[in-house]
């Protein structure tokens, strides 16, 4: 069993997270203990707003309880275990709020209790939480018999500390991003080995996409080639935080770029790169043969991503009538409205008399499809697409 929570304020963002069933199959609301709302989201704000006579910044506490498969929880199970973190955190008879979750087959369960005890007027304690968390891991895997998994900080009995989990807003980053924290591990990781000072290691990272940018609270980290943003001391494997600030002392932290900087310039490298590849892409289409079918498929491929540009509304030809032309433009229209019938008088009396030239004959052909288009787009028999007329549907093979 793994047990995780901290302290923890904005209740509505934690109640569109608790009650997401967009990534959820089921969410059930499990008991609303000492509120008014019988609901997530108002039992949140109801919580958080005792604190506004005290000066908690983080008045909530959100825990997480997550059986290991394939041992599910009866319900009287869930309530023994909510209360035995209840009592070790110090929060019993705090108001709280139990909500299950399940996805995937697997179920877990969140607690959110407040903080504030209100005959005092002041907020629980949350240190060592983590240790806590554990304790009570343990002891429920004896009463239930479920396997033991193994911890960091209690009932090590010699064993080697495991690996850190990821946290939410690393799980949250890796889907977002699409980038697993373990890869970003493993480069940086490699980087590091192969470089014996802090300007080589800022050059390996950027060879591998990466760049090395001052942190808001952290002293360094590493922004991705999608925006994700990683502590750099976390993404060494063994590294410890005065070893890694020993290793970078030489640094002058200030000729780095902030955090939004390199998010900036990680992200414009990473349009550039999608446009080079789209543009390769094209070209090796081009190029995979000389036949007249793989180049009009090229080429239909090319016309197909450049034509969002191509389908922005045009502005329409003013007329006579349009009152919002100018008046050179709509005395234009209106000389070219009385000049076509002339030119048509003087081509028929030309044909009658028999002075039809081959100026003239290319003059009434054009006429003659221009009369053709305005039926097609009419409403006529035939179909605008002049490709369809063509031998299988506008295809035409290669000889």
């Amino acid at each position: 069993m793994i047990i995780k929570g901290k302290s923890r304020s904005d209740p509505s963002a934690l109640a569109a997270h608790l009650g997401n069933t967009a990534q959820n199959e089921r969410v059930t609301l499990l008991e609303a203990r000492g509120t008014v709302a019988q609901a997530i989201r108002g039992a949140l704000i109801e919580m958080d707003a005792y604190a506004v006579g005290t000066r908690c910044e983080k008045p909530l506490y959100h825990a997480n309880i997550d059986p290991q498969p394939p041992h599910r929880l009866t319900r009287e199970q869930i309530f023994e275990s909510v209360d035995a973190l209840e009592e070790k955190l110090g929060l019993v008879g705090h108001q709280r709020i139990i909500v299950a979750h399940e996805k995937y087959g697997r179920e877990h369960f969140h607690v959110v209790w407040t903080r504030i005890d209100l005959d005092n007027m002041r907020s629980v304690s949350d240190s060592h939480n983590y240790r806590k968390h554990e304790e009570v891991a343990r002891d429920l895997e004896r009463r239930f018999g479920h396997e033991r998994v193994q911890g960091a900080h209690h009932e090590r009995d010699g064993v080697e500390r495991p690996d850190r989990t990821p946290s939410r807003a690393e799980l949250r980053q890796e889907e977002r991003t699409g980038i697993k924290g373990k890869d970003v591990k493993r480069d940086v990781t490699d980087a590091f080995r192969s470089c014996d000072s802090p300007d080589a290691f800022r050059a390996a990272l950027e060879d591998k996409g990466y760049i090395l940018a001052q942190g808001d609270r952290r002293d360094y980290v590493v922004i991705d080639r999608a925006g994700g943003i990683h502590s750099l001391a976390r993404r060494i494997d063994g590294m410890k935080a005065a070893e890694l600030r020993e290793f970078m002392l030489p640094m002058d932290r200030t000729s780095l770029p902030t955090t939004d900087q390199a998010r900036e310039i990680a992200l414009d490298k990473e349009q550039l790169r999608r446009e080079a590849r789209e543009d390769n892409m094209l070209e090796k289409a081009y190029g995979r043969g000389e036949d007249y079918v793989s180049q009009t498929t090229a080429a239909l491929e090319d016309h197909k991503r450049r034509q969002p540009i191509n389908d922005e509304p045009r502005p329409e030809r003013p007329t006579e009538n349009d009152g919002n032309a100018p008046a050179d433009v709509r005395a234009g229209a209106k000389e070219q409205e009385k000049a076509e019938p002339r030119h048509r008088e003087r081509l028929s009396s030309k044909i009658n008399n028999g002075e039809v030239t081959d100026r003239v004959q290319r003059i009434l052909d054009r006429f003659d499809s221009e009369d053709r288009d305005t039926e097609r787009w009419d409403g006529g028999e035939r179909d605008p697409d002049r490709q369809n007329e063509a031998p299988g549907g506008g295809r035409t093979r290669s000889r």
